[in-house]
């Protein structure tokens, strides 16, 4: 048996026919109800409902406007790894909150580095693009500037024409160096963030290090390095173990290679706070003391690192706002249909010195 004909959907034309109002008053019904009354809200949904609409076409709307209403993410790491790391969560709600004030949607495309999510950004129907994380390279890059998009990288090595928000991880980094120095400390070890997309897990050697892409844990290596050589110690001598994400048992694993080392340090420096409390750890199951046998500074100063035991001494940085910036800079660019100057906008870090750390016994 054959079936009739499909029953033509609703479209807000046809609301506002039933209901006797403009069709920008229905859209508003749907997109911006506190431009109406109640009273006048419910008639119209109730229309809607009739009519079988469930609001406007979405494809339709692209169509006629242009927009897409939403901005994307490239997010570096998996999406389970965005809503864990609480470094990333901060970041995040800065973004998130930008974009409600602007009533924007936000799609996130995660593990930029795979060559699935690369071919993703061709297909992404957004206004715009943020890149959280890494992106090297010119071939990198060309996916995404060959739609044409506004873009703000945050976080990450850009090219020529990019604007960039982010903080001097270098000088935040030389900063709790010098603390750390500074406290009488000679024998260091240092836990690096992955300089490279392999999954590496060891000894961040000499001929690694020349190799290294990744343009936060080369700045903050560097950083580091830099304070320990004017201090009077050679950097040749500080052992660094690298690992592929910012997590606790990374840290655990990175700590106890330094700390089971015959000249075992006296402090370790960690380029996350997940790091370094994960070194916190590891000493304690080692028999170790923390300060009194070895210090331990972090990066970031997450909520966590206030309420570990001892608290961290930590690099802090201005997570929300990061994230709130970078996405300001692009909606703006969105709203008024230009583009966004090559800026590189650096915001301030804080050394904060808890009880993590002190001059060796």
């Amino acid at each position: 048996m054959t079936e009739g004909p499909e029953k033509r959907r609703g479209t807000l034309l046809d609301i506002a026919a039933a209901v006797g109002v403009s069709r920008t008053t229905v859209s508003n019904a749907f997109n911006r109800p506190d431009q109406l009354s109640a009273e006048l809200r419910d008639r119209i949904m109730a229309a809607a409902r009739t009519l079988g609409v469930h609001g406007p076409n979405p494809a339709a709307r692209m169509l006629r406007t242009g927009r897409a209403e939403a901005i994307g993410l490239l997010f570096h790491e998996t999406l389970p790894f965005a809503f864990d790391d609480p470094a990333a969560v901060g970041m995040l709600r800065g973004i998130a909150t930008a974009c409600e004030k602007a009533r924007s949607g936000l799609l996130i495309l995660p593990a930029v580095k795979s060559p699935a999510s690369r071919s993703a950004i061709h297909r992404a129907a957004v206004d715009g693009f943020l890149v959280y994380g890494f992106l090297n390279g010119a071939e990198a890059w060309a996916p995404l500037l060959r739609r044409g998009l506004p873009v703000v990288a945050i976080d990450n090595q850009v090219p020529d024409g990019v604007p960039f928000v982010g903080i001097d991880d270098r000088g935040a980094a030389r900063r709790v160096a010098q603390h750390v120095v500074g406290l009488g400390h000679r024998r260091l070890g240092i836990i690096t963030l992955e300089s490279a997309v392999d999954g590496y897990v060891g000894p961040l050697d000499a001929a690694r290090r020349v190799k290294m892409t990744f343009r936060t844990s080369v700045d903050r290596l560097d950083g580091y390095l830099e304070a320990i050589a004017a201090g009077g110690i050679d950097p040749e001598s500080v052992p660094v173990e690298e690992r592929p994400a910012s997590s606790e048992a990374h840290g655990r694993d990175a700590a106890l290679s330094l700390l089971r080392r015959p000249d075992r340090p006296t402090a370790i420096l960690a380029m996350s706070d997940r790091l370094a409390i994960g070194a916190i750890e590891a000493a304690r199951s080692l028999g170790l003391r923390v300060p009194e046998d070895v210090s331990v500074a972090g990066f970031d100063d997450i909520p966590r690192a206030a309420l570990v035991r001892p608290a961290l001494t930590t690099i802090r940085q201005p997570l929300f706002d990061k994230g709130a910036t970078a996405a300001r800079l692009l909606l703006d660019a969105v709203a008024d249909g230009g583009t966004i100057p090559p800026d590189r906008h650096l915001l301030p870090t804080e050394l904060v010195v808890r009880a993590s750390t002190r001059a060796p016994g």
